[in-house]
């Protein structure tokens, strides 16, 4: 079965509205249980309003082409995004799992607005490029964040661990 570049365009946005409805869930949780790196709460509280910004400009754009969001993909991933974070709950070590799937995160949400920027170029519209680049920048400040940030995370929970504090979160 064909689907056409706009049939595949409009799924890619629709994916990628679910996709930030995960980071919501994921990031969420996350913020929740941090007690001991607030460089880090900061940046997810901060990161979080953009992921529903960004949402929000997805929505947009699906409600100019006549589409909408997926309930169901919207209700999977934000599930997935909750079992991820209470996944890593119960770890020594969840602030740094935490941290790398962020990394891999952003990177993934990255590729997902490049993608979205080629089907939009391909289909014509001229309109989302703009609401698009701006998510895919905040994006990539936030990559840039987290990787920037590795070594004061490892350091932190390396130090704390070694002197028999709570250092997973």
């Amino acid at each position: 079965m064909q689907e056409s570049t706009q049939s595949l365009y409009v799924t890619g946005l629709v994916n990628a509205r679910a996709l930030e409805t995960q980071a919501i869930e994921l990031l969420s949780r996350q913020v929740e249980r941090l007690e001991n790196y607030p460089e880090m709460e900061a940046a997810l509280r901060a990161h979080i309003k953009e992921s529903e910004a960004q949402r929000g400009r997805l929505d947009e754009i699906l409600s100019s082409m006549g589409e909408s969001n997926s309930s169901v993909k919207d209700f999977v991933t934000g599930l997935m995004g909750n079992v991820a974070a209470l996944a890593h709950a119960p770890m020594q070590d969840e602030v740094l799992k935490n941290h790398m799937a962020n990394y891999a995160f952003e990177h993934f949400e990255i590729a997902s607005y490049k993608s979205l920027l080629v089907f939009a170029d391909m289909v014509g519209d001229t309109k989302s490029p703009t609401a698009l680049t701006q998510s895919l920048r905040e994006e990539e400040r936030m990559a840039q964040w987290v990787e920037d940030n590795i070594d004061a995370t490892v350091r932190t929970f390396a130090t704390r661990a070694a002197q028999g504090q709570k250092a997973g979160v």
